[in-house]
């Protein structure tokens, strides 16, 4: 803890670091206490409610997904939908997703995993992406530091994660980069894993919005024919774009940069603070309440380098990105 209020005085003398460091740390070890109802765990599977049935392919592990609605199939399904194949008689394992009295359930070979108000959609998609990324990479949910909000890149050396509040072109700009060469290793949700601090690899398509449409339909092979998604009204048209997968499943994750679109702005990287870092990172984010990975996410920051980048052009951003990889790879 005195480590890490050190880094904070050097990188951010306008706020008291005893204070940040303390609520950063009582933060970690509170967030994410299981909050389900202990009669949750007798619930029975209802298999009625089997109406739909859809089969990918990861690492040579077949999942099996049942849904009861094409409402509830689009919390999961474009996201996989690179993945599928034909149905199998022996799936490596099976999910059910459906929706009872506006409660939205998900089982684990017939086991309840977890059951939240049908609003609260996105904490089940949370509790479904961990379970397959324990499944893709063999790891089981208390070896992971936590999942950030924010999507990564690797040049095959190294990882950059990226953050950004809604709108300030995020998905847009790793969609960019992974077009120009980069790979994607994580879209939305990065995992960390605990005994090495490297990023994992989340085989999810990246997510893109409407308003990127345009740009990316003249740089990405076949953008224009993706399926166009509407969840909701307040998401609007969505594209999931597929990514070739990186050479590796881990990578040390040594840059995180808060992105920021700027139209007609100039192509800016500068350092920022590690308080203007967490107030983006943290909200969004799920880590985990075990103090030995609040104490490993701690230690990571303190190696990490941190930058804000604001960008308009397409390929002053690409060569900025370029030089980074290349400056962190070296030190």
């Amino acid at each position: 803890m005195e480590t890490f209020e050190t880094q904070l005085v050097l990188e951010d003398k306008t706020s008291d670091p005893k204070t940040i460091a303390h609520t950063l740390n009582t933060y970690l070890k509170d967030c994410n206490n299981d909050t389900s109802s202990p009669n949750e765990i007798s619930v029975e599977i209802d298999v009625s409610r089997r109406s739909i049935v859809k089969y990918y392919s990861i690492r040579g592990k077949v999942i099996q997904i049942y849904y009861d609605s094409e409402l509830v199939l689009k919390t999961i399904h474009p996201s996989l939908a690179y993945l599928s194949i034909e149905a199998t008689a022996s799936p490596t394992i099976t999910f059910d997703i459906y929706i009872k009295k506006k409660e939205l359930y998900l089982f684990k070979n017939e086991q309840l995993i977890c059951c939240v108000p049908q609003r609260n959609y996105h904490l089940m998609q949370g509790k479904f992406i961990m379970h397959l990324l324990c499944l893709t990479h063999n790891k089981i949910e208390k070896d992971w530091i936590g999942t950030f909000h924010g999507s990564t890149l690797t040049d095959g050396n190294s990882s950059i994660l990226f953050v950004g509040t809604s709108g300030k072109g995020k998905s847009t700009l790793c969609a960019l980069l992974a077009s120009s060469g980069f790979d994607l290793l994580a879209d939305d949700v990065s995992p960390m894993l605990s005994e090495s601090k490297n990023m994992y690899y989340n085989p999810s398509a990246i997510s893109i919005k409407e308003g990127a449409f345009s740009l990316l339909q003249t740089l990405v092979d076949d953008f224009k024919d993706l399926p166009v998604i509407q969840f909701n009204k307040s998401k609007g048209l969505i594209k999931y774009m597929p990514c070739k997968s990186p050479k590796e499943d881990f990578y040390p994750c040594r840059g995180i940069i808060l992105v920021n679109y700027k139209a007609k702005s100039e192509t800016k990287l500068e350092t920022v603070s590690i308080k203007t870092l967490l107030e983006t990172l943290i909200p969004e984010s799920w880590l985990s309440p075990n103090p030995i990975h609040a104490k490993g996410f701690l230690d990571w920051l303190e190696t990490v380098r941190i930058y804000q980048l604001t960008y308009s052009n397409t390929t002053s951003v690409t060569q900025e990105v370029s030089q980074l990889f290349h400056h962190l790879n070296k030190n």
